[in-house]
């Protein structure tokens, strides 16, 4: 620790924050381990007599500094660059920005009286500064400062150079060629690729190979981005690394290919899920970044509204029965699944679930991969999770007849069993199982709630503001004047810190039906999902459309979201 140590502990022992008698064990201590340069101040943080947060807070009432939390801070790269990675390394300072001519700084140190001094000569102007944990300065170094400044085009520079040495040398350079030095220009330029990936929170990186050039794109927020990639020449080389990391055949270029990578970034465990599909001009990659430090595990920070909250508890608390989530691929109903388990999850149930793939470990809970290689498919599976006298089931996806009938068996035999369907709305569900071959009366029977799902867009909070709705959006939403000149709006004017697009994050909509009497007896009678639809909107049913209004209503995203995400649904309705 680069703070005055002796300084730090007058001032923990004044503030009462520890006790001279801890004060002195450890200098005993230190005195025993003939250890003259260990500091103090870490001695006591590892003894526990005090946090890395306890310091930062003495240090900041003594010197009349405001504290920040960089853990979820927003760091866009322009922001990075105004200062040096030499500097920052050097001082121990991370510049948040700029206002009106004053630089802001984060430092853990406000004892080194000739930092700011230093920064405001070297800068020639003014510089403020606020306290944060030295760790977390620390951990944004290492992060963002170990390949800032170094472009996608100064590496292919550098492989350029390469390959004309190796080509010099009467050699040439290999697609298959395994590579494990991490200075190497290609994995450079790979390891470039997921870290920036990682920074803007993409969930999927496309590696894709066209006529005559080759595209790389990440998925921000559901929206494709394309970001500078390397000329297509390397598209050969960049392939063969990524499948040599997911450890896939690299000779195998006929069949489509699964694999994993594990890397890590920032003290956090990331799971690459990787596939890998033949096409006509080459090898397309599509990675999902799976970060299991972000799974959101808490079912009101889904996007739910109290009333929904209510309706959900109330359902997943049932002491049998199946309860469905549906929705397209990448709509969060694995998340949603995840966070239901989490919730009534204790030491008094036995919790099973089968999964292709597993995606997130989750404690206290027995998961099952499938494996079809070995015979271990959903039905393998779930009748050998009968067997194992579980209270709760979660099938990853009913896909067939067989998988359905198991799960429909193991529902009407007193378990709770949750599970995923690919339909546009709740009600289709209804359908879909039947058209697998399950009778209605065991449909309507079995069945206790059916929940739809998407994920909008969140106005970026940094550049929110009101706005007027175009004629085409209302004409669009198709509500009356009235609702028009009672509500707000608002959308995103785009900014640094959400790249322009005016949104950053997603939020849940949701679509929940539950089996009442009278829909169960519609159920029993075959009746088409539009008439069984109807018969749940009596009943209360918000459909997607309303909850993503409600929600656009609130601010929390915009109308132009609303069409996007929901307008179809609406157009199959009627």
């Amino acid at each position: 620790m680069a703070k005055d140590s002796e300084f730090v502990v007058e001032l923990l022992l004044e503030c009462g924050m520890v006790s001279p008698e801890q004060v002195e064990e450890v200098r005993r201590e230190i005195e025993l381990m003939e250890a003259p340069d260990l500091d103090i101040v870490n001695l006591l943080i590892a003894k526990k007599y005090i946090t890395e947060r306890d310091i930062t807070m003495v240090l900041a009432q003594q010197y009349g500094m405001e504290v920040v939390d960089l853990t979820h801070y927003e760091l866009p790269e322009e922001v990075l660059r105004l200062l040096d990675k030499e500097t920052v390394k050097k001082y121990k300072v991370i510049p948040l920005g700029v206002h009106d001519g004053i630089m802001t700084v984060a430092m853990s140190d406000p004892t080194s009286v000739d930092t700011l001094d230093a920064l405001r000569y070297m800068l020639n102007q003014d510089v403020d500064a606020v306290i944060a944990d030295e760790s977390q300065i620390e951990k944004i170094i290492k992060m963002h400062y170990s390949t800032l400044g170094e472009s996608v085009e100064g590496i292919i520079g550098d492989i350029q150079s390469e390959v004309e040495h190796i080509q010099s040398a009467g050699s040439m350079i290999g697609e298959a060629e395994v590579i494990d030095d991490e200075s190497t220009p290609i994995l450079r330029l790979v390891n470039k690729i997921l870290l920036d990936a990682y920074k803007m929170k993409a969930s999927d990186i496309h590696l894709e190979p066209l006529e005559k050039r080759y595209r790389i794109r990440y998925r921000v927020d559901g929206a494709l981005r394309e970001v500078d990639a390397p000329p297509k020449f390397l598209q050969a080389n960049l392939t063969s690394r990524v499948k040599i990391m997911a450890r896939l055949d690299i000779t195998e270029k006929r069949i489509p290919q699964d694999g994993r990578i594990q890397f890590k970034v920032d003290d956090k465990d990331i799971d690459l899920r990787v596939s890998s599909i033949p096409t006509t001009n080459g090898e397309s990659i599509v990675m999902r970044i799976l970060d299991k430090a972000s799974i959101q595990l808490d079912i009101p920070k889904l996007g739910f509204y109290s009333d929904d909250l209510e309706m959900v508890h109330r359902i997943i608390n049932f002491p049998d029965g199946i309860f469905l989530v549906t929705g397209p691929t990448g709509s969060g109903k694995t998340t949603s699944l995840y966070a239901f388990l989490n919730s009534i999850n204790s030491p008094s149930r036995k919790i099973i679930t089968v999964e292709d793939p597993v995606e997130y470990q989750l404690e206290g809970i027995n998961q099952v991969q499938v494996e079809k290689n070995v015979g271990m498919t959903f039905a393998a599976a779930l009748r050998a999770m009968l067997r194992q006298a579980p209270n709760i089931i979660m099938v990853g996806e009913i896909r067939d007849y067989e998988c359905a009938s198991i799960a429909i068996n193991a529902a009407l035999t007193g378990h709770l069993v949750f599970s995923t369907l690919h339909t546009n709305d709740a009600p289709s569900a209804v359908t879909r199982l039947v058209d697998l071959g399950v009778k209605p009366y065991l449909v309507a029977t079995a069945v206790r709630a059916i929940m739809a799902q998407r994920l909008m867009r969140r106005i970026c909070n940094y550049c929110r503001e009101e706005y007027e709705p175009t004629p085409q959006e209302k004409d669009m939403i198709g509500l009356s004047d009235e609702y028009w000149a009672t509500h707000k709006f608002y959308h995103g004017k785009g900014c640094d810190r959400c790249h322009g697009t005016g949104y950053k994050g997603r939020v849940g909509i949701y679509e929940i039906f539950e089996i009442t009497d009278d829909i169960s007896k519609l159920i029993f009678a075959n009746e088409p999902a539009n008439v069984i639809r109807d018969e749940a909107r009596k009943y209360g049913m918000r459909t997607l459309r309303d909850d993503a209004l409600r929600k656009a209503e609130a601010g929390t995203s915009t109308l132009q979201e609303v069409i996007t995400v929901t307008l179809m649904d609406e157009v199959e309705e009627e």
